[in-house]
């Protein structure tokens, strides 16, 4: 077993960036995303952790995108707030020690938990989206972000995330904290059937679930993010 020691010249050997020809998106490890830059990328707000070159960062305007985003942003705090990232460079990007998935859309469509939304190209058309049952913040699964077009997304999960088919006849019900992404066609209903009270505390997770039904997808991680908790 190794005991990771090393000198330091082998250190920096085996830990140093690496060119790995593989495009704007670029995984130097599976919780690091190098970002080659040339242009224009939205990160995740505070998911920079160091870069190199000309690059200039800059905060989404909370009225950037509408009246009705600016309700959404003052609720949602970090886990849905957007940087735009310009000039050229390259930047690194991580979400507290993550992984890392890259996925291409095709002109293709996708709801992400705003929490587990790492980075996506400009290209890509987006939506800050809101449950409408506000009993939803209490579990964290409030906010999401639909992306819609070509281009790359990253998104983070804890773990090694999990993929559930979605049809008429085979619902799925998912802890809206552990729940990562879905497929754009289909969209959540919020699903509570116990007191007020146990709402608050830790053990919210299973007191509102998410049911998808259709035809589609719902990709869950095997870990419970809470973001809200009781008196916070």
């Amino acid at each position: 077993m190794s005991d990771n020691r090393y000198s330091l010249q082998a250190f920096l050997e085996k830990t140093k960036d690496r060119d790995l020809n593989q495009g704007l998106f670029e995984l130097e490890s599976e919780r690091m995303l190098d970002i080659n830059l040339n242009g224009e990328v939205w990160i995740k707000m505070g998911a920079m952790v160091a870069y190199t070159g000309q690059v200039k960062f800059e905060r989404e305007g909370v009225l950037s995108r509408g009246v009705g985003n600016l309700l959404k942003k003052a609720m949602s705090g970090e886990g849905t707030s957007l940087t735009k990232v310009s000039g050229q460079g390259s930047v690194f990007c991580a979400d507290a020690g993550k992984k890392i998935t890259i996925l291409q859309l095709d002109n293709e469509a996708v709801s992400v938990n705003g929490n587990d939304l790492l980075a996506f190209e400009m290209s890509l058309k987006y939506n800050i989206r809101m449950m409408k049952k506000m009993t939803a913040m209490l579990a964290g699964g409030l906010f999401n972000i639909r992306l819609e077009g070509t281009g790359m997304v990253a998104v983070t999960t804890h773990y090694d995330p999990l993929t559930l088919p979605v049809t008429p006849s085979h619902p799925v019900i998912t802890d809206p904290n552990a729940t990562v992404l879905w497929s754009g066609n289909i969209e959540p209903e919020l699903k509570t059937d116990v007191q007020w009270k146990t709402f608050l505390g830790r053990g919210s997770g299973e007191s509102l679930q998410l049911r998808f039904q259709g035809n589609g997808f719902v990709v869950v991680q095997p870990y419970e993010e809470v973001y809200f908790q009781s008196g916070s």
